[in-house]
């Protein structure tokens, strides 16, 4: 069993399973208790030819074989085995119904959790949880309560009976025990921690797996195959050794338990036939006393292995629970009003941030403004803080109060499920699910056609990509858009975004992969059709903003510039650097493609 802030609320939500599976198990514990006693009349009466039943003395022969030991023992045998059937049933259902539960929970926590836990935790770590974490709270909550119960019922009624027979015996046969579950309790704290080295262990598997998983290109294209083994060794050993020494930790518990249990078998047998010598025992009563004591074995074992359960449940529940108390960094004030009409005017006052795990600012005093159906680019060196500006409209971190305004109310006055439903985002590393590519556009509404899906497609430019492929709208894609190429990825995600026909577009880099007339094209279509509404496009290339309504040129954290292409360079040194410098490259990329004609000629 385990109790724990996360857990207790089951046990009464499925009080009736439990219950019903309790008084299974006190049925056949019970009927398991007769067995001894229909022994004991086998042996005496094949012995002595007569048989003591409530004090009166009976012939053994087939009649009484069949009616009084034969077809009792087949109803025990029925019934014995209903009953297993039964609590199987129940304390089995209650775990997995539990763990489905629970499971659910951790998800709906994950879904609510900011982006700065996931640049803290893992992906690797927290699929341990979903998987080996969960399959062991799971059993502890099942087949844990059945082994505590089981243990104490049957545990309690066979010493009922060994000690009505011989208190003597009875004691003597106990002190192993004791001192069994003793050590047992001791050994169970050191095993409770290497089962959390246990594990941290398999995490750290879990993780380097689903990293490599991830970058096998990138491993294949510098040939790192061999390397990449070399470290998964590595972790692969150091994973076996915790586990071979948890093992050897369990296995020494139970090779004891083996060894304490035959040393007390010896004791019955010597002092029990003692007994019978002198007359106070008769070899059915001795045979009966044993089959007491085999049944008793189990509930000692079962309280061995709960220790070593329980130690193993409380840590994976702190791992858990960790994930399950884990704070949501970005939530809605108390005093959020509902905006479901947001227009698109979005304004920067004065805004500084800092990330939460960082020091420095990483924008400084920020101040800009957007006006609803404006097309305005946003352009700067790498690092220049493009990026977190629009994660900032997004409320992807926490926002100043006052520094931030979306048609004209604090940002933080607005639920952030409003803001980011008036909102579509096509973010630098494209995401796409391993689905087939119209379900992957369609993801953006609940309620898309075919046709809304193809017509999304034909603006981003990339129907007629889809249309090659063999199965066309139904291609399903490899995981993360493995199968498309990078111009492809960024226009699939491009449609995706426009299919929510959202107040607010933000294109984070969103054309860099394509060429320069698929890119013209792609914001051609952008003009004309979202007229009215606001689209934001982040760019490194001036040919890509050049002809926006405004262009906003950050660097260094800073807004230096907002204005038309010509009224920036007209007025800022710096884009008009970065002008020129542009031009250069595209200069010099023309000579050598003009040189490598003539070459070729």
């Amino acid at each position: 069993m385990i109790f724990g802030k996360h857990i207790n609320r089951y046990y009464l939500k499925y009080s009736p399973l439990l219950i019903l599976g309790l008084i299974a198990l006190v049925i056949v514990d019970y009927m398991q208790l007769v067995i001894p006693e229909l022994y004991r009349m086998v042996i005496n009466g094949v012995k002595t030819g007569a048989v003591t039943v409530d004090g009166v003395s009976h012939t053994f022969d087939i009649v009484f074989l069949l009616d009084k030991i034969c077809l009792p023992l087949l109803f025990v045998i029925l019934g014995m085995v209903f009953g297993r059937f039964l609590w199987r049933v129940c304390f089995f259902s209650a775990g997995i119904k539990l763990e489905s539960d629970l499971r659910s929970r951790m998800f709906d926590r994950c879904k609510d959790l900011s982006q700065q836990y996931y640049q803290v935790n893992k992906v690797g770590n927290l699929m341990s949880l979903f998987t080996n974490d969960l399959d062991t709270i799971q059993e502890c909550f099942g087949w844990g309560i059945m082994m505590f119960f089981d243990a104490a019922i049957l545990g309690v009624l066979s010493f009922i009976k060994m000690f009505k027979m011989d208190a003597t015996l009875t004691l003597l046969s106990m002190i192993p025990m004791v001192l069994l579950l003793v050590c047992s309790i001791i050994v169970g704290e050191y095993m409770g921690k290497k089962w959390e080295e246990r594990q941290a262990a398999f995490s750290e598997l879990s993780d380097f797996s689903q990293e490599t998983f991830a970058g096998i290109a990138v491993i294949k294209a510098f040939v790192k195959e061999t390397h990449e083994l070399l470290q998964f060794k590595k972790i692969s050993k150091k994973n076996e050794d915790i586990n071979v020494s948890y093992t050897k930790l369990s296995m020494l518990l139970h090779v004891s338990l083996t060894l304490f249990i035959e040393s007390i078998t010896c004791v019955i047998l010597g002092y029990g036939g003692y007994i019978v010598w002198k007359g106070g025992f008769d070899a059915g009563q001795l045979v009966e006393f044993i089959g007491y004591f085999t049944t008793i074995i189990w509930p000692v074992m079962a309280v061995s292995e709960l220790i070593g359960m329980h130690a193993q449940g409380k840590a994976s529940l702190k791992r858990i629970s960790e994930l399950l108390n884990a704070k949501s960094d970005v939530v809605d004030n108390g005093d959020v009003v509902p905006c479901s009409d947001i227009k698109g005017d979005i304004e920067f006052k004065g805004l500084s941030f800092t990330y939460p795990d960082g020091s420095d600012e990483v924008l400084t005093d920020v101040s800009f403004k957007i006006n609803a159906g404006e097309n305005v680019g946003i352009i700067g060196r790498t690092g220049s803080g493009k990026t977190t500006i629009v994660d900032l409209i997004l409320r992807t971190y926490n926002v100043p109060d006052g520094t931030l305004f979306i048609d004209g109310k604090d940002i933080n006055t607005i639920p952030i499920k409003d803001v980011r439903a008036a909102a579509a985002y096509v973010p630098q590393d494209n995401f796409l699910f391993s689905d087939t590519i119209e379900n992957n556009i369609a993801f953006a509404t609940d309620n898309a056609e075919h046709d809304g899906v193809v017509n999304a497609a034909k603006l981003a430019d990339v129907h007629e990509n889809i249309e090659g492929f063999l199965e066309k709208y139904q291609s399903v894609l490899g995981e993360r858009g493995v199968t498309v190429s990078g111009g492809q990825k960024q226009r699939i995600s491009i449609a995706r975004a426009l299919m929510k026909n959202a107040s607010i577009l933000i294109l984070d880099d969103s054309v860099s992969a394509v060429d320069v007339n698929t890119e013209k094209a792609i914001l051609s279509n952008l003009r004309d059709t979202r007229k009215g509404k606001t689209t934001m496009l982040i760019a490194h290339r001036i040919s890509t903003v050049e002809n926006m309504d405004k262009i906003i040129y950050v660097e260094g954290g800073r807004v230096s510039a907002v204005g038309t292409h010509s009224e920036l360079l007209r007025d800022c040194e710096s884009y008009r650097n970065l002008v020129e410098l542009q031009r250069l490259d595209d200069a010099g990329e023309d000579a050598v493609v003009e040189e490598g004609g003539i070459q070729n000629a």
